[in-house]
């Protein structure tokens, strides 16, 4: 048996054919070529005589493809090898390298847990979901179909249910935050904010009505965390009749079944009559009815054919890849605030959905443009070109994940990091053999002073870095808790301390200051220094020649510190 989410795979071409139906004659006439070469094609058409930069050297481009498929910068080897590699298909053999490794997975699971848990919390298992999932290419829509239907008897699957269980959780005195579940559910897999119309149609948007967000709210008013299981589970009341609301201008009673924003309402069945008398003793509420609006609504969202889903998912990644939404912002999708490239939006959402919502496939196509390799700087003087032109590389700062990743692979401790615990306790372990217990092992010294934990270094980067929670992890702005982390925190300082094999080991292992000035720019910012550069580092070295160690800190400190580093360009 075929299921939903197999369909569009078998009958790839017969669909990409009725989907270009709704395309436009324009855009039809670009479908011949691979899909990044149409992409390029529909921006050059809208481009409007702008002046476009051009593709990016090759060390911008391995500095960006590795944030962003791996979600840190390369080693310095790495950008060694890539910069000496003269085949012409190296950038296409970098992107693909980096789908196919473990690091692709890592850095989706950091993504979309951020995206779609908005730093509300953590969870061991959810994140292990993620990465399984995106480590085998799980379609899109089952991906979503099952955090929105997370089925708590299939054990592979279960720890889907954190995104909604956390929402469901009370936090402080609030009640359970209903309202904002459904929000969530719409913003970010309808791309469609509904915040403003639960009392009433927008005010400023004709196409967000009440009728909407009461729609989803009449499914998920129904829901609740399992208090009978030790792990994240959703459980369901049963929907016996259609909702009520009046909108606060409005006094005349209305009602509605499940539904999609602007598709109908679902009939709710009539309950079954009772085989026997009632008992007694009042059963326990069962997990999920018989009839489940939850389930109905989680399908119906992610069906192959929902134009809608497919269109926010790519517009999303397109968000993710290029710095800007073609619809932007990517949660306020409405006739008022219409696409940029309308018709590469359509023919994103065509071919997404005709490749069977393959996320790697697309995000592929997207880096083999030459729209995402562009450089962030235009040729000759430059000029301001027009908001979502996309003739330039926007540049946006790290997430806090990103961020720590580089920091750690620039600073060469990576390996010390992840090795702490087995080196501390091989180094506690007494004259006699015995290794030392749990908790000396958990507190004992790398080296001195001693080497923070990933736990410490992820605590510590959110909280200078990442946006409070519950917040939207779209824009990002410098903060003063930023700037103050980067100056004075302890984790910084025990990063830049030298260690066997780390960077400051490396630098002071070489004797002449044209090797240490290349390590060091390779290694922090992914790409050999210019002349005036090198020339200020020598001249900085000389005069700091009595105390190497302590220069060659200060330097590496100022260049992770540097707007170079902390962006993506």
């Amino acid at each position: 048996m075929i299921s939903e989410f197999q369909f569009p795979r078998i009958v790839t071409l017969g669909l990409t054919i009725s989907l270009l139906g709704t395309m436009s004659t324009s855009a039809a006439e670009t479908v011949s070529g691979s899909l990044h070469s149409k992409i390029d094609a529909l921006i050059a058409a809208n481009a409007s005589g702008e002046p476009v930069a051009n593709l990016s050297d090759d060390a911008e481009f391995l500095r960006r493809v590795s944030l962003d498929l791996a979600g840190t910068i390369p080693t310095a080897d790495k950008v060694r090898a890539f910069l000496a590699d003269t085949s012409p298909v190296k950038r296409q053999q970098a992107i693909d390298e980096l789908l196919a490794s473990p690091q692709w997975s890592g850095r989706m699971a950091d993504l979309f847990h951020v995206i779609l848990m908005e730093r509300r919390g953590d969870d061991a298992d959810w994140r292990a979901w993620l990465e399984q999932s995106f480590a085998g290419n799980k379609p899109w829509n089952q991906l979503v179909y099952q955090v929105l239907n997370a089925d708590a008897e299939d054990e592979s699957n279960r720890a889907a249910a954190y995104f909604m269980a956390k929402r469901l959780d009370k936090y402080g005195q609030n009640p359970v935050d209903y309202p904002g579940l459904v929000r969530d559910i719409g913003r970010m897999f309808l791309g469609q904010d509904l915040q403003c119309a639960e009392c009433h149609d927008h005010l400023f948007i004709d196409d967000y009505k009440q009728l909407d967000f009461q729609g989803l709210f009449a499914v998920y008013q129904n829901t609740f965390v399992r208090k009978d299981v030790k792990f994240s589970a959703v459980g369901e009341k049963a929907m016996t009749a259609p909702v009520e609301f009046v909108s606060v201008f409005d006094p005349t009673k209305r009602t509605t079944g499940p539904r999609l924003p602007g598709g109908e309402s679902f009939s709710i069945p009539e309950p079954k009559p009772a085989e026997s008398p009632a008992p007694k003793k009042k059963p326990p509420t069962p997990p999920r009815p018989e009839w489940s609006a939850v389930g109905l609504l989680a399908r119906e969202l992610t069906r192959p054919d929902n134009r809608q889903f497919a269109r926010t998912t790519v517009n999303r990644i397109w968000y993710v890849m290029l710095g800007r939404g073609l619809v932007h912002p990517v949660d306020l999708d409405h006739s008022r605030n219409p696409p940029s490239h309308p018709e590469l939006l359509d023919l994103l959402t065509n071919e997404f959905i005709a490749h069977g919502y393959d996320l790697r496939w697309l995000v592929r196509e997207m880096l083999l443009s030459e729209t995402w390799q562009r450089s962030g700087l235009l040729p000759g003087n430059p000029v301001a070109t027009k908001p979502g032109s996309f003739a330039v590389a926007l540049e946006r700062p790290l997430m806090a994940e990103q961020l720590l990743s580089s920091v750690l692979v620039a600073t060469g401790n990576t390996d010390v990091i992840q090795n702490a615990r087995k080196v501390a306790a091989e180094n506690s372990a007494d004259a006699s053999g015995n290794s030392a217990t749990a908790a000396e092992t958990e507190t004992a010294a790398v080296d001195t002073p001693k080497a923070p934990t990933l736990a410490e270094l992820k605590a510590g980067f959110a909280g200078a870095f990442a946006n409070e929670a519950r917040e939207p992890e779209g824009e990002f702005t410098a903060t003063v808790k930023g700037a103050l982390f980067w100056r004075n925190a302890d984790l910084m300082q025990a990063l830049l301390q030298r260690r066997p094999g780390n960077l400051m080991d490396r630098l002071m292992h070489f004797e002449k200051p044209s090797q240490i000035i290349d390590e060091l720019y390779l290694s922090v910012l992914s790409r050999f220094p210019s002349d005036e550069e090198r020339s200020v580092m020598t001249a900085y070295l000389e005069a700091s020649d009595a105390d190497r160690e302590t220069a060659l800190r200060d330097a590496t400190w100022a260049l992770l510190t540097s707007i170079e580093f902390y962006v993506n360009h």
